[in-house]
Formats: C-alpha cells, structure tokens, sequence
C-alpha cells in the first residue's frame, strides 16, 4: 500500500503509534499546500491521502489519483475536499470527529475568561507601569464571573457538549441552537434550553460558535445576527472563521454593538494584518482576544487523531470500512 501525507514529517514522527501499516507500507510526504501536480508526481497511484484540516482537494485531483480508496483528514474539518466527487469515485473521506473536543472546549473558556478579566488589556497594563490603574477602572467598570453569564452555544456536536459540561461546572445558564434539537433527556442532563437562533443571540451573555461550515452556516454571524446580541455581550469563535461575515463582525466591534470577541479562527487562513479582523482601530483593539488557531492541536488531541488516522489506514488495507467517513459512503 501507498500513503501520501500532504504535512509535516516531524508532526507525524513525534505522534506516531507505532502500527504495524507504518512499518510495510510506502510512505511519501508533501509539503502542507502543495500543488496538484506535486500531489500527483508523487503520488498518482497512492491508495490513501492524508492531508491537513484546512487542506484544499479537488475533485479532478481525487479523479486522477485512479487508485485512492482514503482522503483522510489529519483534524474534524474536511470542508476543503470534494466530497462529492470523492462519493462518485467510490473514495471515502474520513475525519477525526471528537477527536480534539476536550481540547478545542477549554480554548473556548479560556478565551472567555480572557474577555470577562481583561487578560490580554491587564497584562499590558503591568508592563507599562499602569497596574493600579487598570485594577481601579476595572473596578469602576464591573468584572462579570463566568457563572454569572448565560452563555448560548451555537452548533451541539462534540465540541459544544465538551463546552457544556465545563460550563455548567462554571454554574453557566446554558442555551443552544441547532439546525436539530435534542432529545429532551440531553438537555436535562446537560442543563440546556434550546432557543432559537436569534433569540439566542438576544439573551447570551457569551456566544459561543461550535458549528460546522455548510452552505446553510456559512457567514450566519452576519449584521442581522450581531444587532440582536446585547451591547455588554462577547461573541467566541473555536470552531471555523468562515461562520463569520468579517466585515460585520469589524462594524459592530468599531460601533460598540458589541463588548468583544475572542477568535481561536479567523477567515481566511493564513490569518494575514490586513485582515479586517486582525486591522482595528486603536480605540477597539482591546475588545478582541486572538489565538493562533490551536485549540485543538494539543499533544493529547494528536495522538488520538494519528492513531486513528493509521488505524483506518491499516482497514483499508484489510479490505475493510475506514470509521468517521463524513461523505456517506
């Protein structure tokens, strides 16, 4: 068997399980990004294709590699391969789906504590020599406690449960929205009361964005969604930047329509400072708290996508079904 890794070889060495496919099959790496005709040099006639969450793979890729059987996201996104025509070559496209859930949820509170206590702005404030000044404005101005916030999840997969159930330790009022409701036995388990989209946005304290990207979700954090948010309110986004519409999302930052926003993910990436998100006014750059798009590239989450990326690698092998196939084959 063939493996072509679109990635990088010392990620896949310090993750590595150490199975047995690893050690008989022809393993040949690519460069994150590389072009078609790299991929193809390199592995026109390779069984599997791992490749990274954000990786583009098109459809005329996937129908000239003619022995492909696997596309196999490193992460849960796979918004960048044709599934479609994956499904019509007969190749499954799997995913890590869970996978970095715990990982991706404490980036989520963390990034929400960041905004409530001034992390980022307080920091700043030490370093210049100013910490009793910032300490008696905060004092002027309120610091809310988390568990003192109603926070609204928009999407309820992995990801949003694992925020759920830190949130509730919190003592968090907690909404959600989902295209499908829940059974009423999660919600009671979890604390949760399912609203609708907008009114959600009206009563959450903290919006917090655990959706996928669809055509159906794609920049639905738009104007319509952000006037309805309270003024004192904090928008979270460790799920993917494309939920959001950037140029709305500046407008209401720059207008005060909102208290702030704390992005894991920004569109498009690589996150470049021109970006309408990254390139504030000075007066509202410290109402948004970045990070570099790792909430769920922890040790941890890692390991368990690896192994299941080699283990599904060892099934094709077999001649058997790959698990987490998202193209519904």
């Amino acid at each position: 068997m063939k493996i072509l890794i679109e990635g990088d070889p010392a990620r896949y060495d310090r993750y590595s399980p150490h199975l047995e496919i690893q050690k008989t099959a022809e393993v040949v790496f690519v460069p994150r990004g590389a072009d078609q005709e790299t991929m193809l040099k390199n592995g026109w006639d390779a069984e599997v294709l791992f490749v990274d969450a954000i990786s583009r793979v098109e459809g005329d890729l996937i129908r000239k590699m003619k022995n492909l059987k696997m596309i196999h996201s490193e992460g849960v996104a796979f918004d960048g391969i044709d599934t479609v025509a994956a499904r019509e070559q007969g190749v499954y496209v799997c995913n890590n789906k869970g996978a970095n859930a715990d990982a991706v949820a404490e980036q989520a509170i963390f990034l929400m504590l960041a905004l409530l206590r001034a992390g980022i702005s307080g920091d700043a404030a030490v370093r210049r020599g100013r910490q009793i000044e910032m300490k008696e404005r905060r004092m002027v101005e309120g610091i809310t406690e988390l568990g003192d916030c109603t926070v609204g999840l928009i999407g309820l997969g992995d990801i949003g449960l694992a925020a759920a159930r830190r949130l509730a330790a919190f003592g968090c009022r907690l909404c959600y929205y989902s295209p499908h409701r829940k059974s009423p036995e999660l919600e009671e388990k979890y604390g949760l009361e399912y609203l609708p989209l907008y009114r959600l946005a009206s009563v959450s304290d903290i919006v917090s964005l655990h959706a996928a990207v669809t055509p159906e979700t794609r920049g639905m954090i738009d104007e319509a969604f952000l006037s309805r948010m309270k003024r004192n309110a904090y928008l979270i986004n460790t799920a993917r930047g494309e939920l959001v519409d950037n140029q709305a999302l500046r407008a209401a930052l720059i207008q005060g329509l909102i208290a702030g926003a704390g992005l894991d993910t920004v569109a498009p990436e690589p996150v470049t400072a021109d970006n309408p998100l990254v390139d504030l006014p000075e007066s509202c750059r410290d109402r948004v708290v970045f990070s570099p798009h790792l909430g769920g590239i922890t040790t941890g989450s890692f390991r368990r996508m690896h192994r299941t990326l080699w283990e599904n690698a060892s099934r094709i092998s077999r001649g058997e079904k790959p698990v987490n196939i998202v193209n519904g084959l």
